[in-house]
């Protein structure tokens, strides 16, 4: 099994154990047990953090199970401090007990929670941890993105991820101790904001360090008094006084500064604990008809990635896999990924930071309308906001796609009152991006009209999106399915158009239809020319090829399913920019 670093990478400590690895299982479709000491019959072994479905596990068992079991020993003596367990995710409710204590309780398939577990503690060194699973295969209304609700994978949905699908680890901290840390760059005024809270043992007195480094330079040293346990500040940079682009602390795909951090929590001088982190200073907005990055136009150049693995589905084979679909998305031309319907681990965003790449982020859908799955869909969404929030690399949210979930928007107000909702809650929880309600049609409330279009003809795309065309009548079209693009009471107001979902051509050297490709030449061709009409088109202010990779029985990916490149990616990298005049 490939080693899984650091699965937190903005709030890193030192010491942590990593309980990946084998794990006692068993899949309990009767619902015979119901706690760790009902006498559970354990009767598989699975590898950790690998879902049953996959190859990976050990279990490659693809059928219907709504419960399964987990459990695995580990040796750690209680400390003076406190014991943190954390899950990255767990699909879809979870109950977690320790020594046969339930210390945790958490539903929503993937977003991370955890758990004091000190109490809960051995004196001495052995310690069990058992985790019950359920989910519902045949569950339309709970965020489940592109997990098949069938028993084989049909048409554009994949295998199942059941359980336990990104790492679990523990680490121990002080009595009292940093609990979140949330950056915020503030762009127009060389300013970062820290937002910090700590957590555990209450403490009068507490105070916080912040030190922000560049290249070994140290750029701040803030101390702040907390209040009521929490402290809210901007720490301001020297304004360099130069062109901004030109300034080198500015985080951009061209140039990915990120600035170090260190974070200390003091009570009367002594240390309670230490963190290390990172931001970066850049920003992005709307104005009129662009899409800006720190404050100038800035065509953007996504693939769309779908975050699947053929031997371990949503689960990376290890963080080396995620720095390399990073880097073979930047090596392809591409300066952003949309990454459709799942919410990436936290390693791929520190990779997208740390090489430069722009992400997309979209919540994973659910597919029948109800109060419940919306409830579920706001718990969910709001999580993974507060966990992303201070990755520079996350430039939109997308909470809706293709209607999913809300598929009656012209004609039931409950289903657009939930885009709207969600647009709006998505901008109340952070201000500083832009958000696409519904992405590919049916916009309503949104910053960015994106349109889903995957027709491979690049003279029929010239016809419909002529270079010279304006909005408006293009506003009036129908788009594929014969959906149209925003909905009554919402016309186009000048926000940036952008093509997020186009291309799809397959490479297949047994034929040559309208959408496919029998020869490296054809394809390449083919390629191109879609792109330059995307790129020439004065309306649109960037698109979204789909797709990175092939993905199970979709294979209209550059890549094979197993990341080969489909043809020599300095030829694909050529083609991407072909109107772009970069190298």
């Amino acid at each position: 099994m490939s080693e899984f670093a650091y699965p937190r990478p903005q709030l890193v400590r030192e010491q942590w154990l990593n309980l990946n690895g084998p794990w006692r299982f068993l899949f309990d479709d009767a619902r015979r047990y119901h706690r760790p000491d009902d006498g559970l019959a354990w009767t598989h072994r699975i590898m950790v953090p690998f879902a049953p479905e996959s190859a990976a596990s050990g279990l490659r068992e693809a059928g219907f199970h709504r419960h399964c079991w987990y459990q695995r020993d580990f040796d750690l003596r209680r400390g003076e401090g406190r014991t943190i367990l954390h899950f990255g995710a767990v699909d879809y409710k979870a109950r977690v007990w320790v020594n046969h204590h339930l210390v945790a309780e958490h539903e929503g398939g993937h977003t991370p929670f955890c758990a004091d577990i000190t109490a809960a503690l051995h004196p001495g060194g052995r310690q069990t941890v058992t985790v019950q699973v359920e989910d519902d295969p045949h569950d339309l209304a709970k965020p489940r993105g592109k997990q098949d609700w069938r028993l084989e994978p049909h048409a554009i949905w994949y295998p199942r991820t059941t359980g336990i699908w990104q790492t679990v680890w523990l680490e121990q901290v002080g009595q009292t101790y940093i609990k979140s840390l949330r950056w915020t760059p503030v762009f127009e005024n060389y300013e970062i904001g820290c937002e910090l809270m700590a957590a555990g043992e209450p403490c009068d007195e507490l105070f916080v360090e912040v030190r922000i480094w560049h290249k070994g330079q140290l750029l701040a040293d803030d101390h702040y008094k907390l209040l009521e346990n929490e402290a809210n500040r901007k720490i301001a940079l020297s304004d360099p006084g130069i062109d901004d682009s030109r300034n080198e602390l500015l985080w951009s795909p061209e140039r990915p500064t990120l600035l170090s951090a260190e974070v200390t929590l003091r009570h009367r001088g002594a240390v309670l604990d230490r963190v290390s982190s990172y931001t970066a200073l850049r920003s992005v907005n709307i104005n009129r008809d662009r899409f800006m990055l720190n404050g100038r136009s800035y065509p953007l150049r996504l693939v769309l990635d779908q975050g699947y693995w053929p031997d371990t589905l949503l689960t990376p084979p290890g963080d080396e896999a995620l720095r390399g679909d990073v880097a073979l998305a930047k090596a392809m031309g591409f300066n952003g990924v949309r990454k459709h319907q799942k919410i990436e681990d936290p390693r791929y965003l520190y990779w997208a930071d740390k090489l430069g790449l722009l992400v997309w982020e979209e919540m994973p859908s659910a597919y029948r309308f109800s109060a419940r799955a919306i409830s579920r869909m706001v718990r969910e969404w709001t999580e993974a906001i507060q966990r992303d929030y201070s990755h520079p690399c996350v430039i939109v949210w997308v909470p809706f796609n293709e209607s999913w979930g809300v598929p009656n928007l012209i004609s039931i107000q409950a289903h657009r009152n939930a885009v709207e909702a969600l647009y709006h809650l998505t901008r109340t929880l952070d201000a500083t991006r832009p958000v696409i309600g519904n992405d590919g049609w049916e916009a309503s409330a949104t910053d960015i009209l994106g349109i889903h279009d995957q027709d491979c003809d690049p003279d029929r795309l010239q016809a419909r999106y002529a270079a010279n065309g304006q909005p408006g009548a293009l506003v009036d079209l129908r788009r594929p399915g014969g959906r149209i693009l925003t909905l009554d009471g919402f016309p186009h107001r000048g926000q940036p158009i952008m093509l997020t979902h186009c291309g799809g051509i397959v490479f297949d050297e047994s034929g040559a239809q309208t959408d496919r490709a029998n020869c490296q030449e054809r394809f390449l061709d083919l390629y191109q020319r879609l792109l330059d009409v995307v790129s020439s088109s004065t309306m649109f202010s960037g698109y979204c090829y789909t797709q990175f990779a092939d993905t199970f029985q979709e294979t209209n990916g550059l890549l094979y399913a197993d990341r080969r490149p489909k043809m020599p990616l300095e030829r694909i990298r050529a083609a991407t920019l072909h109107q772009c005049g970069e190298p």
